[in-house]
């Protein structure tokens, strides 16, 4: 399958706070991928940094198998600071506006009720945004995300604030894209979420990966929250 994202060593400091402090993880192609971790912890600082809305101080980004550089973000798609839309505008608007700031309007005249029906906003593609669900205006940022066909999409705390249907949609459409070769980079705090979504976690502490693996991998006899917070009690303890 080969690898699609590949961090080494990462680190980043904010002022006096070092934001990140050593992280290594591997994503692979095709999976969903699940980034863990207590507020505070760096998932958000990691994600700007992939999604090349921030710069690391140190370590090493690949984006399959090549050193990550402005010309490797093409194949990245990213939603990190939340959906950003007009509430005036609908759906079909905001595709075929960021279509045009991007360069690939030409390609979104047909991708564009493509899109909707992957996201499931072809029944409302015509409807202010103004009058969307929380969870409705996630879909489209991600629909806005997919504009330029990219091979990793990264998604941070997508599932915040959403209702259980929201919720169950959210994880529908995140295995839907997998199964159609997007590889999933998705960061929550919600436990129950990642492991009803996703194949692989990491999990960051104080800005530093402290388990990847499998998700039955940091269980405790089959119950994750219980393996998480013990990681979390370890970590604390060995970092006083």
């Amino acid at each position: 399958m080969g690898t699609a994202l590949r961090v080494r060593a990462l680190r980043k400091r904010m002022g006096r706070h070092q934001a990140l402090d050593g992280v290594d993880l591997r994503v692979e192609t095709g999976e969903v991928y699940g980034l863990l971790g207590p507020n505070g912890a760096g998932k958000t600082t990691l994600m700007k940094i992939i999604a090349g809305l921030a710069r690391a101080g140190s370590g090493e980004v690949e984006l399959f198998g090549r050193p990550f550089e402005r010309g490797a973000l093409r194949d990245v798609g990213a939603l990190v600071v939340g959906p950003g839309l007009w509430s005036r505008m609908n759906a079909v608007q905001h595709l075929r506006l960021h279509a045009r700031l991007r360069g690939v309007d030409g390609y979104a005249a047909d991708a564009v009720p493509e899109l909707l029906r992957t996201v499931g906003l072809e029944g409302v593609a015509e409807r202010r945004v103004s009058a969307y669900s929380l969870g409705m205006r996630w879909r489209l940022g991600i629909a806005i995300a997919l504009l330029a066909r990219p091979r990793l999409l990264v998604l941070d705390e997508p599932t915040n604030g959403l209702d259980p249907v929201g919720m169950r949609d959210m994880r529908e459409l995140l295995r839907r894209l997998a199964g159609e070769g997007v590889t999933v980079f998705v960061s929550s705090h919600q436990l129950d979420q990642i492991a009803h979504t996703c194949d692989r976690i990491g999990v960051l502490v104080a800005g530093a990966t402290r388990y990847e693996g499998p998700l039955d991998g940091l269980a405790v006899d089959g119950d994750l929250e219980q393996g998480f917070f013990d990681l979390l009690d370890r970590t604390s303890a060995a970092v006083r």
